[in-house]
């Protein structure tokens, strides 16, 4: 054999030998495979890079009442019983009801909210009726709007289970009072008054009826 046979086979050895070598080193690629990212650089995403905050403050409450008052804790806690309350759809709803109730009760029309109201604020508002008609009065009221309205307070009762949401009211309206003669004794169409109001509504969470009840008021 030659010597050039001879160097031949060695070279050839050395290249086996480095194809080994770098296989054991480097792995075994199949197919197209992405570039690895260099060390210490972390590897970008296409998805958004979004911050968890947890056990943050409710903005639904914080919105309206301090996180730890005892509002706060009770309206936390009417939320976490009933998944559907949110303050600010249940103040929305307190906000109508405001003005239906309002109405009807300077109009005597009480028949059209008696569902909203409790047995107790119900009597208190015939009476009232029942007594302008004895005097052959009758009022005549136009809503205005709504100024202003805050949450005054709110309980949960944990044996009875009754959630109580305390409203602060001050809306405008006008109001003529007639006499039996159809003569204005109060008021005027013209002047506008302003009406302050503190009302109260419950609701059993452990009932399926989700309606809220005007359950007291005050000025």
């Amino acid at each position: 054999m030659g010597s050039s046979m001879i160097q031949l086979l060695v070279l050839a050895g050395i290249a086996v030998f480095l194809i080994l070598r770098l296989k054991n080193v480097l792995g075994t690629r199949e197919g197209f495979e992405k570039p690895r990212a260099p060390q210490g650089q972390a590897q970008q995403s296409n998805r958004p890079q979004l911050e968890v905050v947890e056990n943050g403050p409710d903005q639904d409450i914080a919105e309206y009442v301090e996180i730890d008052s005892e509002a706060g804790m009770a309206l936390a806690e009417i939320k976490a019983q009933d998944r559907n309350f949110t303050v600010q759809e249940f103040l929305g709803g307190a906000k109508g009801a405001y003005e239906m109730i309002l109405i009807a009760f300077e109009g005597g029309k009480l028949s059209d909210v008696e569902p909203f109201l409790s047995e107790e604020v119900m009597e208190s508002f015939v009476e009232v009726v029942a007594d302008r008609e004895d005097q052959g009065l009758t009022v005549t009221a136009n809503f205005i709007g709504l100024r202003e309205m805050a949450v005054h307070d709110a309980t949960l009762d944990p044996i009875t289970n009754i959630a109580e949401v305390t409203v602060k009211f001050v809306g405008e309206m006008t109001s003529v009072v007639h006499n039996a003669e159809g003569e204005v004794v109060e008021g005027d169409e013209k002047t506008i008054k302003r009406q302050k109001d503190i009302w109260t509504f419950a609701r059993d969470l452990g009932d399926d009826n989700p309606n809220w009840q005007l359950v007291a008021t005050g000025g």
